[in-house]
């Protein structure tokens, strides 16, 4: 058996980004940007006030002197004309600096008596003023390749008159389950039978990961009846199917592919849940038989199938993110294989402290429930003490 860490590499190695696509900005949330994304104008457009107040021209020689209001420049709605000396402009915050001002004057500094404005504090020139270009200019690069778009460079973008930009497609992932004893949610099971909760898993991992989940349906442990549905599923990006990956009597899954044009990179890695997880590339396209129990499902979905979807949809940074984390009770290795444990991480006072969860299963879904984060163990340690730093891997 061959090691995790040597497991994810081959698996990072086999793929690169899927073909990247122009799409409208409002489509593009949660996909990652394939090519810089460029200004198309100044922003701000132009010189505009930050304060709602009184638009002038500078400094005034005597502020015992009133200034005529001439006018008013309102968001949307600019002073048409050219400020004269001995004249102001009423402006609210946004509008355009009129033709001659170049300083802002609040309101609380200034009172207006009869048509004209007395400053109440010499004000500094410029003050107030937001410049034309200072956020950036057109043509500028406001967005780099390979950063996952979010509100907030989708608002950046917007501002920048940026309407269409280029991304890599959202994967579309195709999701097998196998097994005579799965019935869909809705159904009484008989005798022997389960809900199909690897299904539900995949489903919202799959949307809450950006991608596209294409639900193929449930196979029963027949060959013929495996070989449509991945016949059907072939349309997709990515392929999963969970059950018979092993070499039991009614595991079928590995003879399937082997009668197509099936490249297998690894089958069995040395960890804990998740052993018989097997890897290769189905008609050029990446296929995960993942276990069929449920803890082993969601651990090697996380572990393998994730940094295999960020590098398909585009992702700089793949591998899972890490944390330091105090560990509040003792819990055991695995001897040879390394351990991958489900666990509580929280920010207590000063430091992060992580709770394993107390069903570790791999039959069980209820210490999937509670967990945002997994403790790999690595092979050869026994066991992990109370008050030990550990390295958590967040999902």
């Amino acid at each position: 058996m061959i090691s995790y860490d040597e497991a994810l590499g081959r698996v990072l190695d086999s793929l690169s980004s899927l073909p990247a696509h122009e799409v409208f900005l409002e489509k593009a949330v949660g996909l990652v940007l394939a090519s810089p994304a460029r200004a198309i104008w100044d922003m701000p457009s132009c010189d505009n006030s930050a304060m709602d107040g009184f638009a002038i021209a500078g400094k005034p020689a005597d502020l015992a002197i009133g200034l005529a209001v001439a006018g008013a420049s309102y968001a949307g709605r600019p002073y048409p004309g050219i400020l004269q000396p001995g004249q102001a402009v009423r402006i609210t915050t946004g509008a355009a600096l009129p033709r001659g001002a170049n300083t802002v004057v609040p309101l609380e500094e200034a009172e207006e008596r009869n048509g004209s404005i007395h400053l109440t504090q010499p004000p500094q020139v410029g003050q107030h003023v937001r410049y034309q270009g200072e956020e950036c200019r057109g043509s500028d690069v406001l967005v780099e390749a390979g950063t996952l778009l979010r509100a907030g460079n989708i608002a950046l973008l917007a501002s920048a008159g940026v309407d269409r930009i280029r991304v890599y497609r959202r994967p579309r992932v195709a999701v097998i389950s196998t097994g005579d004893e799965l019935v869909e949610l809705g159904q009484q099971p008989g005798p022997g039978q389960i809900i199909n909760s690897n299904l539900h898993l995949l489903r919202t991992r799959l949307t809450e990961c950006g991608c596209t989940p294409v639900c193929i349906g449930i196979g029963a442990d027949d060959p013929g009846q495996l070989e449509q549905l991945i016949d059907h599923a072939l349309d997709a990006d990515v392929i999963i199917s969970t059950g018979g990956v092993s070499v039991g009597e009614k595991d079928h899954v590995q003879a399937t592919l082997e009668k197509r044009d099936f490249r297998k990179i690894f089958w069995k890695v040395a960890i804990k849940p998740g052993k018989p997880v097997l890897f290769g590339m189905l008609e050029g396209k990446p296929y995960f038989g993942l276990p069929g129990n449920p803890a082993a499902t969601a651990a090697t979905f996380e572990l393998f199938v994730k940094p295999a979807l960020k590098r398909l949809a585009g992702h700089t940074f793949v591998l899972p993110e890490k944390r330091r984390a105090v560990l509040t009770d003792e819990v055991a290795g695995g001897g040879m294989r390394q351990v991958f444990l489900w666990c509580r991480l929280e920010w207590q006072e000063s430091s992060y402290r992580v709770t394993v969860s107390r069903h570790q299963g791999s039959g069980q879904n209820r210490c999937l429930s509670t967990a945002n984060a997994i403790i790999p163990v690595p092979v050869g340690i026994s066991k992990l003490q109370a008050g030990e730093l550990v390295e958590v891997f967040l999902f």
